[in-house]
Formats: structure tokens, sequence, C-alpha cells
């Protein structure tokens, strides 16, 4: 029997990463933000420079990628999927030289290693523009400075649609409405088809606000005009920093001052979290009706697993049939109409599929990262109990259609 790895030729990845290099954040950076923001500071004298935010190291960053080792991709596969820990992995996550890896920062490199690899076409992300949002808070001003020149060297390094298969996907912060209309507007302008933001309350001078607030409307409206996807990333979970704190200290947990408290405190902790902030991201942009009022916005949920969907499709009719009227479509309906999910690697795709139609589900393998796979193609073996048919949906025609229709 011919196997779906077999049948189809090429694939295309919705969770690819480049590694950011030392002028990410700073090449495009006017020189008055050279003290906000983020910094690059050599620490060690080692000419290993490291991520510094005011007089803060980044909580969990080492430093830009192109001088730090990395991990080996894959490395962490078995210790997200419960089967291992990280105390076998001896020298695995930072064993590789990025020396020896010109397709984590050249885009023409890469394509060469898409055709190795049998990818056609790829969503790429930031592996460190994701964690710096949160970091940079309070400081708005230098926050949306510092993300709009990362932007800036993305599209040049990478490009937004280089030859229309790698797809650089632009970060957007909504902590100034009327710069983020603006900076889609420029993303757009040179090509973006798909753009990210975080999964998370928005950051803004008035306090956090739920991005689908009605303030940020004319956002979404643009988003739902240009047809561009907006794909919400799993990166640094700053913005539940508090929930983080209130759910240790019920607990009876020691945490600091960013939540984090002794190793066994901090693993319950994060055990209780996971999955939290995307659970009640998703929920609010439905329940505050987004989709109501901006039915053509799409959002695509990129790393964050899929496990947390049942739950939240489940929560949702059971808030529409105990508030008759406060919707004006089924909330389930409009999750599933609006919304695709790529799972974790790890994740059972089956499982997924029992909430969402295949046409709903998204493969990201999040090469290279040590928490994805080795192999993109080795994610063939997560949908072998599919159709061919529904293979070639979740492997490559659905990202396919998001992109390009």
């Amino acid at each position: 029997m011919t196997t779906g790895n077999e049948a189809i030729k090429t694939i295309f990845d919705a969770d690819n990463h480049y590694w950011e290099t030392s002028d990410a954040f700073t090449r495009y950076r006017d020189p008055k933000f050279a003290e906000r923001g983020v910094r690059l500071v050599d620490l060690d004298g080692n000419g290993k420079p490291r991520y510094v935010i005011g007089d803060r190291i980044h909580p969990i960053l080492p430093g830009p990628g192109d001088v730090h080792p990395r991990p080996r991709p894959g490395a962490l596969y078995d210790y997200f999927a419960g089967k291992s820990d990280k105390a076998r992995l001896g020298d695995e996550l930072s064993c590789e030289d990025p020396k020896a890896h010109p397709e984590w920062f050249d885009r023409d490199a890469r394509l060469r290693c898409m055709d190795e690899q049998g990818v056609e076409a790829l969503w790429i992300f930031p592996s460190q523009a994701v964690c710096m949002e949160g970091p940079m808070q309070p400081d708005i001003e230098a926050s949306v400075h510092i993300l709009s020149a990362f932007n800036r060297w993305l599209e040049e390094d990478w490009g937004f649609s280089y030859r229309n298969r790698i797809f650089g996907v632009p970060f957007l912060t909504l902590s100034d409405v009327e710069l983020a209309v603006e900076e889609l507007e420029w993303c757009i302008e040179h090509g973006a088809r798909v753009v990210s933001i975080r999964n998370g309350p928005a950051f803004t001078p008035d306090g956090t606000k739920s991005p689908a607030d009605p303030m940020f409307d004319p956002f979404w409206a643009r988003v739902a005009e240009a047809k561009v996807v907006v794909a919400p990333h799993a990166g640094f979970e700053d913005g539940y920093t508090k929930v983080n704190q209130a759910i240790s200290e019920e607990w009876g947990r020691s945490v600091t001052s960013t939540g984090m408290g002794d190793a066994a405190a901090s693993t319950i902790i994060s055990m209780l979290m996971k999955h939290r902030l995307v659970h009640d991201f998703a929920a609010v942009l439905v329940a505050d009706k987004l989709f109501e009022r901006n039915p053509g916005v799409r959002v695509a949920y990129i790393e964050n697993g899929g496990t947390w969907v049942g739950d939240l499709l489940q929560g949702l009719q059971v808030l529409h049939g105990q508030n008759p009227g406060m919707f004006t479509k089924n909330p389930v309906d409009q999750f599933r109409d609006n919304c695709w999910v790529a799972p974790f690697v790890e994740d059972s795709v089956a499982d997924l599929a029992q909430h969402l139609p295949v046409e709903r589900i998204l493969f990201g393998s999040d090469w290279p990262h040590a928490e994805g796979l080795r192999h993109p193609r080795d994610f063939f073996k997560n949908v072998e109990e599919f159709s061919i048919d529904d293979q070639r949906k979740i492997m490559v025609e659905n990202a396919r259609q998001l992109t390009l229709a």
C-alpha cells in the first residue's frame, strides 16, 4: 500500500524558523532607541553578546542565533512527548555551530535545503522576536519601534514571499492601533501573506486589553480586506505573569517577580499553565465578537498545540446555550469557520480531528528547533491513519490555500 509520504511529493510547512542574526533588532533601529528596547551587551567579554532589556538580561534567551551554539533539530522531541528528561540529552541543546548551518540564516541556502527535504513552501517565523514584546514593557514606544525595525530586517534578509516559497512572517504589536495599521500596510505593500501577533492580551498605555476590543477593529478590518492570515505563534508567555503568580501563590508555591519559583514549584505551575494563555486568547477573540464584526478574518494558531481545542469548543457551546442572544452565530461554528490549528509534533492529530474539520488542521514541523522534528517529513507518521486525500489537505493544501487564495 502506498503511504502518504510516498504519494505526496512536496509539503507546505506552516511552522518553520530561522535564527536571528546579531543585527536583527538593531540594523534599522533609530539611534534614539539605542539604550531602550532590545540591546546587545557582551557581558562575559567572549564576543558573544547577550540580549539585555533595560538593565535586565532577557529572561530566557541567551543571545543572537549566529553567535551562540544552537540545539540539534528535534533534540527535545522525546522530552516534550513526555518520554524522556533533559538530563539524557548531553550536549544536544548547544552542539550545533551556527557557521555550519547557512540554511538557518540565508534564504537561498534554505531553498536548497527545502528542495532536499521535499518542502515546496513554508511559513518562516522568528525564533527570538516572538519572545521580545513582553520583556520590553512598559516601554511601549520602544517596543513598537524595535519590532518595526525587526520587520525591516526580516523583509531584507528573508522577504515576505521570497520566490513564492518562503513566506517570512512579520511580527506586529497592537499597542498603538494607528501604528499597527501603518505597519500592517507596510507589510502588505512588501508582499506579506501572513503576519503574527502575540497570543495574549494587548499591551496598551491604558493597560492590557482584549485584542478583540472594538478599538482594534481598524486593524482587523484591514486584515480581512487584504486577506492576510494572522498567525499567533507561541513565545514567552509574559502576558500572563500575574496569572502565573496568582496560581503559584494560591497553591502555596514561592514565586519571584517574574512568576518563577524553585524548580519543583515552577515545573508544577508550568503544567497547570500549559495552554492556558492560547485557550483564553482564542476564547476571548470569539466571545468579544471579533469574527461577528470582521467575518473575513482568518486566524491560524501556530506552535500552540491542539489539545486545548476540545475544551475551548465545549466551553463556547455551553456559553452559547446558557446565554441566548449573546452570539448572532454559534461560537463553535465561528471558531471552526475562521480558525486553523497546527498541532504540536507530539500531539495526536486524530484527536484534534474529532473537534476540527480536516480542512482546518495545518502541518508544522517547527524545524530546526529542538522541540520540533529532525526532518519535516517525519510528520507523516502523525497522519498515517488518515486517507491520502486528507493527508494531502493537512500536509499541503490547507496552508497553500490559506497563503495563496
